[in-house]
Parts: structure tokens; C-alpha cells; sequence
């Protein structure tokens, strides 16, 4: 398999997954030109077509096209069983699917898949192995997104731990200040009973107005 398109009926894709390296600007192009290719075709006529030197294998659920190119050594009949067992296995996760839970939900359609299909190739054709592993990982995506939730009270206890040791530091360096300032003082009034005029004492504990914000 090259690649997967899901698109809705007005063209517009909800899903692509690529096997073959393309850049960016000639995957818009491909999957722009197979998509109006698809939507004008009519209803009865057959889910395959040969398109460029690939052979196109597509279904119609709801209102979500599912489109395969593949290979032309490739089985058709498989890649269409290969589109609906894709179809059960989001259809059994999300109950029901629609086209909105493709859009509000991308990352999980991605994963399924992922586990259902590696290098365009079907690695896991059970459903109940499928579905099992999306549980393991949603349960441990669970568990991720419960210990991140504790990170950020922790994060502010360590601030809190912090500004307080920032604190205790400037109330030592302001009580140095202080002492220091005592020490001038005698040298100071010994300089002003000697008669020199114009001299200031400094106010050094005021100078010392570090503040630490949260």
C-alpha cells in the first residue's frame, strides 16, 4: 500500500497516512487530485480504478470516503477487506463512529492504524488484539496525564521552599548592611566633632530593597 486517504464529501481530508517519502507539496497535490477524482465518480460504478501507475481501492461509509492506493501486483479484494476491518475496529472503539469523532479524535484513528497496519502492511488482523492494546495505551496515557496533574503542586511547594531561601539570604545580607552601618557611625561623628561640615550618614538598611516575586 502507498497510502490511505479519508475524506468527507466535500473533499475535505480527515485523515492521510503515507508509506512512500513524498514531499509535503506533491502529497497536497496527489491527495487534491485523487479526491476530486473519487468524488466524481458516481455512485454505482466500481470501488476500483486504475489512477496514474497505482491501482485505487475506496469505500463509502456514512459520509467518509476510505481510498487505498496500492500496488498493481496487489490483491484488490484484500485492501477492501483490509478498509472495512479499519472501519470495524474505529467503530468498536468509539461506538457508533461518525465523522466527528474523526475530526475531535484524529490522534486515536492515527493509532488504530498504526496497530493495525505497519509499512502498508496488515501486522495485526485480530480485532481483539487490536483493541487491546489501545486500552493498555489509553490506561497509560491515564496514568501519564495523573502524575502530570501532581507535577504542578509540587513545582509550587519547591517555589515556595525557594522564596523562602531567598528570603532567609536577603534578612542575613540586610542585618550585615546594618552592622556595617554601626560600624561607620563612630568614625562618622568622630569626623563631624573634628568640624568638617556636609557630611551625610548613609541609611544602609534601606538601600537593600531586593524583592523576590513569585
Amino acid at each position: 500500500m502507498r497510502f490511505m486517504l479519508l475524506f468527507s464529501r466535500q473533499g475535505k481530508l480527515r485523515l492521510q497516512k503515507w508509506y512512500v517519502p513524498l514531499g509535503d507539496q506533491e502529497k497536497r497535490r496527489l491527495g487534491r487530485e485523487l479526491v476530486q477524482t473519487i468524488l466524481g465518480r458516481k455512485a454505482k460504478m466500481c470501488s476500483f480504478l486504475e489512477w496514474r501507475d497505482l491501482k485505487v481501492v475506496y469505500k463509502r461509509y456514512a459520509s467518509l470516503y476510505f481510498c487505498c492506493a496500492i500496488e498493481e501486483q496487489d490483491n484488490e479484494l484484500i485492501t477492501l477487506e483490509v478498509i472495512h476491518r479499519y472501519v470495524e475496529l474505529l467503530d468498536k472503539y468509539f461506538g457508533s463512529v461518525c465523522e466527528l469523532d474523526i475530526i475531535f479524535n484524529f490522534e486515536k484513528a492515527y493509532f488504530i492504524l498504526d496497530e493495525f497496519l505497519l509499512g502498508g502492511e496488515a501486522q495485526e488482523t485480530s480485532k481483539k488484539s487490536v483493541l487491546k492494546a489501545i486500552e493498555q495505551a489509553d490506561q497509560l496515557q491515564e496514568n501519564i496525564d495523573f502524575q502530570m496533574r501532581l507535577f504542578p503542586v509540587a513545582g509550587r511547594h519547591s517555589q515556595k521552599a525557594s522564596s523562602e531561601l531567598v528570603s532567609q539570604s536577603e534578612l542575613v545580607s540586610q542585618s550585615e548592611l546594618v552592622s556595617q552601618s554601626e560600624l561607620c557611625l563612630p568614625v562618622l561623628v568622630l569626623v563631624l566633632n573634628q568640624g568638617l561640615d556636609g557630611v551625610l550618614v548613609p541609611n544602609m538598611a534601606s538601600e537593600s530593597s531586593g524583592l523576590f516575586q513569585n
